[in-house]
């Protein structure tokens, strides 16, 4: 099989819509860029599409050593790297951290964007979160992502599963950063290992899936219970239901939209 790279996408802060490019960095955390920004309530909890579907209405776009934020009814907002911040305690999921602040102005305006009192909070290079898997290794980290630096899906898998739906998806449904095209519906399931780019990642697991993926990443709504109904009939595991593979980098590099995979093992 020719396998080929067919995308990338970043979601630059946990929850907001994804930005497509040609090229990525590969950092041991993940992506670079991607899920290194986080919204918090004030309790430090991370706010996600789960809770606040809204958020896939927030879009980013990258500028010189910084992010550039819009959302309906906001003005623009431009997110400089913080330097030397103020730490703000995050929880994500099980995992407590301590990130830099953006500062107030960030702070109010996905206050006012989400209706509740927020904070948002950047991984600088001292903020430090371990995998908290069985799959992991000493010494293996990931960003503000649910649970593992890297998401994967092909578009086999994803045309398997639209073939089952009465309205057919898109893949930004399921957020993942790598898409892959060339191999059969399902079949990064079994790759323990494989090199794409100048990158080799192993498999750390199917990815569960959540109410997320009913979220329409144009509008914020959720307009069903699919894919999920669908997915829970033949898409079943000890986790629940999953589709897509977790991924954890062991090495750093260069991945581009073209590359070939290579399967290890």
């Amino acid at each position: 099989m020719d396998i080929r790279l067919a995308a990338i996408h970043l979601y630059p802060v946990k929850g907001i819509r994804g930005i497509s490019v040609d090229r990525a960095t590969v950092e041991s955390i993940g992506l670079r860029d991607d899920r290194r920004w986080v919204v918090v309530d004030e309790e430090g909890k991370f706010l996600s599409q789960r809770s606040h579907p809204l958020l896939a209405r927030v879009v980013g776009k990258f500028k010189d050593e910084g992010l550039a934020l819009s959302a309906p009814g906001q003005p623009h907002l431009h997110l400089d790297f913080p330097g030397a911040a103020p730490r703000v305690k995050i929880t994500v999921w099980r995992d407590r951290v301590e990130a830099a602040a953006a500062g107030p102005r960030a702070d109010e305006w996905f206050s006012n964007f989400l209706g509740q009192p927020c904070r948002l909070a950047y991984m600088d290079e001292t903020c430090h979160r371990p995998i908290s898997s069985s799959q992991a290794r000493p010494g293996d980290y990931v960003s503000f992502a649910d649970g593992y630096p890297c998401l994967m899906v092909s578009t086999a898998s994803l045309a398997d599963l639209n073939d089952r739906l009465a309205i057919p998806l898109p893949m930004d449904r399921f957020r993942p950063n790598l898409v892959i095209e060339g191999c059969d519906p399902f079949a990064e399931d079994n790759w323990r290992k494989f090199s794409l780019g100048e990158v080799v990642f192993r498999f750390a697991g199917l990815c569960a899936r959540c109410s997320v993926t009913t979220v329409d990443q144009e509008s914020g709504g959720r307009l069903s219970s699919e894919p999920l109904q669908t997915l829970a009939r033949f898409r079943h595991s000890e986790k629940g239901v999953v589709f897509g593979v977790n991924l954890i980098p062991e090495g750093t590099g260069i991945v581009s939209v073209g590359d070939k995979l290579t399967i290890l093992e």
